[in-house]
């Protein structure tokens, strides 16, 4: 009979075991997902105020450049084709520069779930010790 009782304990304790790994599987699954939802959540964030930095700065431009066209054409003297290829290229540099950093700060956003990754290792470690 003490036999009948080992084994039965044996399976036991692998059926918890199974448990165990099953809830650890889907515990790191929404943690992963969270993460990545996270990053995401941050990357489109970014997204946005670059495409609004972009508009914003559009509609400014578009502005100033009729005002700087209309004030080197009169008071200057330019030519209006040289007064506009003048102003046309200082915003482009200034658009350039937008660009980058929105570019840079995208750039900056690891989307791997890192905190999932490590605990996934300790997971696997943790299911290697408990092998009999």
């Amino acid at each position: 009979m003490t036999g009948y009782r080992e084994q039965r304990s044996v399976a036991e304790l692998f059926g918890e075991l199974s448990q165990d790994v099953g809830l650890l599987v889907r515990q790191e699954a929404q943690l992963a997902k969270t993460e990545v939802l996270e990053k995401l959540n941050r990357a489109t964030g970014n997204l946005i105020t670059l495409a609004a930095g972009g508009v914003v700065a559009l509609i400014g431009g578009l502005a100033l450049t009729a005002a700087i066209i209309l004030l080197l054409v009169d008071p200057v003297g330019l030519d209006p084709w040289l007064a506009a290829a003048l102003v046309g290229a200082l915003l482009a540099v200034i658009g350039t520069v937008m660009l980058r950093g929105g570019l840079q700060e995208l750039k900056r956003i690891d989307p791997t779930p890192k905190r999932t990754v490590e605990t996934i290792k300790d997971d696997i470690q943790w299911a290697k010790e408990q092998r009999p």
